[in-house]
């Protein structure tokens, strides 16, 4: 790849059955994957463009064709597992939370305070909160799949509705493991 396409992060617009993303991607890895009127999309693109010492443009590469099939396939119910390369941009806690939701499976949920304990900060449940609202890859890095301690849903950058569509597609299709939260009232 040539330097002068490593200083730009390519984006794409994305129409999501639950709303339209942006899908982003630095060389050969995807580092964006966020809610267009999602609340921390702004903070996260600064934050990313300060670290890849980067900016934004519309366009076309192979990983973001890539990442959209494969968006596409989960939500025709045909993905599970993601296959594509990710850039993360956090600082080393945020990336330690991002890297650790990566192991929470498919059609499963974990709380704020187990996720805290899997990385072996247990008296981190805030900190975790906030990393895990930071997180601007959604979707491909399954923030959604965090809840409340009592079982609520909580906070989402796409809007609850969108994180219980996103529980609710996953419980449909995973034959194995049955997701226990609360619906929204």
């Amino acid at each position: 790849m040539n330097s002068k396409a490593m200083n730009k992060i390519i984006i794409k617009h994305y129409q999501s059955p639950l709303g339209e993303m942006i899908v982003g991607s630095f060389g050969e890895k995807v580092c964006i994957c966020d809610w267009a009127d999602g609340r921390k999309r702004a903070r996260n693109e600064s934050r990313m463009s300060t670290a890849l010492k980067a900016g934004f443009e519309e366009g076309e590469s192979e990983v973001l064709e890539k990442a959209i099939g494969e968006l596409d396939e989960y939500f025709a119910g045909k993905r599970k597992v993601f296959d594509i390369s990710l850039l993360f941009t956090g600082s080393e806690f945020q990336n330690l939370v991002w890297l650790e939701l990566q192991n929470v499976p498919y059609g499963t949920t974990v709380s704020y305070a187990e996720l805290a304990r899997r990385i072996g900060r247990p008296k981190s449940v805030r900190a975790v909160a906030n990393a895990n609202a930071a997180n601007p890859i959604s979707i491909l890095v399954p923030c959604h799949r965090v809840i409340g301690s009592d079982g609520s849903l909580t906070g989402y950058g796409g809007g609850l509705d969108a994180k219980e569509k996103l529980l609710e597609i996953e419980k449909q299709l995973s034959s194995s493991t049955f997701i226990q939260y609360k619906a929204r009232q």
